[in-house]
Protein backbone atom coordinates (compact mmCIF):
# COMPACT_ATOMS: atom_id res chain seq x y z
CA UNK A 1 0.00 0.00 0.00
CA UNK A 2 1.40 3.11 -0.73
CA UNK A 3 2.14 5.34 2.32
CA UNK A 4 0.05 8.29 1.61
CA UNK A 5 -3.07 5.65 1.60
CA UNK A 6 -2.11 4.42 5.11
CA UNK A 7 -4.29 5.07 7.60
CA UNK A 8 -1.97 5.87 10.25
CA UNK A 9 -0.37 8.46 7.40
CA UNK A 10 -3.49 10.28 7.01
CA UNK A 11 -4.82 10.10 11.00
CA UNK A 12 -1.35 11.98 11.89
CA UNK A 13 -1.15 14.31 9.03
CA UNK A 14 -4.44 15.39 9.70
CA UNK A 15 -3.96 15.02 13.23
CA UNK A 16 -0.64 17.25 12.82
CA UNK A 17 -2.52 19.75 10.41
CA UNK A 18 -4.88 20.68 13.34
CA UNK A 19 -2.76 20.44 15.82
CA UNK A 20 -0.11 23.20 14.43
CA UNK A 21 -3.58 25.51 13.36
CA UNK A 22 -4.93 24.90 17.26
CA UNK A 23 -1.39 25.83 18.60
CA UNK A 24 -0.92 28.73 16.71
CA UNK A 25 -4.44 30.38 17.85
CA UNK A 26 -4.01 29.32 21.27
CA UNK A 27 -0.44 31.27 21.51
CA UNK A 28 -1.80 34.43 21.99
CA UNK A 29 -2.56 32.85 25.65
CA UNK A 30 0.70 30.94 26.29
CA UNK A 31 -1.35 27.85 25.93
CA UNK A 32 -0.76 24.77 24.22
CA UNK A 33 -2.96 22.22 23.28
CA UNK A 34 -2.17 19.69 25.67
CA UNK A 35 -2.71 22.52 28.63
CA UNK A 36 -5.85 23.10 27.04
CA UNK A 37 -7.15 19.44 27.01
CA UNK A 38 -5.85 19.82 30.91
CA UNK A 39 -7.80 22.73 31.25
CA UNK A 40 -11.24 21.75 29.80
CA UNK A 41 -10.92 18.88 32.64
CA UNK A 42 -10.74 21.13 35.59
CA UNK A 43 -13.37 23.45 33.74
CA UNK A 44 -15.69 20.83 33.55
CA UNK A 45 -14.80 18.54 37.10
CA UNK A 46 -13.45 21.57 39.42
CA UNK A 47 -10.63 19.55 40.13
CA UNK A 48 -9.25 16.23 39.01
CA UNK A 49 -6.19 13.74 39.60
CA UNK A 50 -3.56 13.33 37.50
CA UNK A 51 -4.69 10.03 37.01
CA UNK A 52 -7.81 11.13 35.88
CA UNK A 53 -6.75 13.88 33.68
CA UNK A 54 -4.59 10.81 31.51
CA UNK A 55 -7.41 8.85 31.60
CA UNK A 56 -9.90 11.42 30.15
CA UNK A 57 -7.04 12.72 27.53
CA UNK A 58 -5.61 9.49 26.46
CA UNK A 59 -2.15 10.57 27.02
CA UNK A 60 0.27 8.37 30.12
CA UNK A 61 0.96 9.61 33.33
CA UNK A 62 4.16 10.43 33.36
CA UNK A 63 3.00 12.74 29.63
CA UNK A 64 0.74 14.47 32.37
CA UNK A 65 3.40 15.26 34.64
CA UNK A 66 5.53 17.30 32.45
CA UNK A 67 2.33 18.84 31.43
CA UNK A 68 1.16 19.67 34.37
CA UNK A 69 4.76 20.70 35.90
CA UNK A 70 4.85 23.53 32.99
CA UNK A 71 1.20 24.76 33.89
CA UNK A 72 1.68 25.13 37.22
CA UNK A 73 5.19 27.39 37.13
CA UNK A 74 2.51 29.45 34.09
CA UNK A 75 0.57 29.73 37.36
CA UNK A 76 -2.24 27.97 35.09
CA UNK A 77 -2.80 25.74 37.88
CA UNK A 78 -2.56 24.22 41.68
CA UNK A 79 -1.97 20.54 43.01
CA UNK A 80 -3.20 20.30 46.55
CA UNK A 81 -2.94 16.79 48.74
CA UNK A 82 -6.81 15.47 49.51
CA UNK A 83 -7.09 15.86 52.90
CA UNK A 84 -8.53 12.35 53.23
CA UNK A 85 -6.47 10.41 51.05
CA UNK A 86 -3.26 12.25 50.88
CA UNK A 87 -1.49 9.35 48.81
CA UNK A 88 -3.94 11.77 46.41
CA UNK A 89 -3.33 14.97 44.17
CA UNK A 90 -5.85 17.20 43.29
CA UNK A 91 -4.98 19.23 40.72
CA UNK A 92 -7.56 22.36 40.22
CA UNK A 93 -7.30 25.82 37.70
CA UNK A 94 -5.99 28.54 39.43
CA UNK A 95 -7.77 31.94 38.79
CA UNK A 96 -6.05 32.80 35.89
CA UNK A 97 -6.51 28.87 34.67
CA UNK A 98 -10.48 29.45 35.08
CA UNK A 99 -10.42 33.23 33.32
CA UNK A 100 -8.49 31.40 30.17
CA UNK A 101 -11.89 29.32 29.92
CA UNK A 102 -14.35 32.12 28.06
CA UNK A 103 -11.58 33.21 25.46
CA UNK A 104 -10.26 29.84 24.52
CA UNK A 105 -13.72 28.00 24.60
CA UNK A 106 -14.14 31.04 22.02
CA UNK A 107 -10.83 29.84 19.88
CA UNK A 108 -11.80 25.87 20.06
CA UNK A 109 -15.42 27.12 18.54
CA UNK A 110 -13.40 28.96 15.61
CA UNK A 111 -11.19 26.37 14.86
CA UNK A 112 -13.47 23.48 14.58
CA UNK A 113 -15.98 25.49 12.51
CA UNK A 114 -12.74 26.40 10.25
CA UNK A 115 -11.67 22.95 9.86
CA UNK A 116 -14.90 21.62 9.46
CA UNK A 117 -16.10 24.21 7.03
CA UNK A 118 -16.14 22.00 4.22
CA UNK A 119 -17.87 19.29 5.40
CA UNK A 120 -21.94 19.31 5.46
CA UNK A 121 -23.32 18.55 8.54
CA UNK A 122 -24.34 15.34 8.05
CA UNK A 123 -20.83 14.42 6.77
CA UNK A 124 -19.09 15.89 10.22
CA UNK A 125 -21.37 13.75 12.66
CA UNK A 126 -20.00 10.56 10.25
CA UNK A 127 -16.63 11.42 10.73
CA UNK A 128 -17.08 12.23 14.45
CA UNK A 129 -18.52 8.60 14.93
CA UNK A 130 -16.02 7.54 11.96
CA UNK A 131 -12.88 8.65 14.39
CA UNK A 132 -14.24 7.87 17.74
CA UNK A 133 -15.38 4.25 16.45
CA UNK A 134 -11.40 4.06 15.16
CA UNK A 135 -10.15 5.50 18.99
CA UNK A 136 -11.89 2.57 20.57
CA UNK A 137 -10.86 -0.27 18.52
CA UNK A 138 -9.21 -3.21 19.95
CA UNK A 139 -6.36 -3.84 18.00
CA UNK A 140 -4.06 -6.83 18.65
Amino acid sequence: MELTQCINYLLTTAQHTVFQYLNAKLSQYDVTPSQYGVLSCLWQKGYATPKQISEILCLETSTISGVLDRMQKKGLIDRTMDREDRREVRVMATEKGKALQEPISKIIDEVNEEVLKNFSPEEITTLKENLRTIAKGKYA
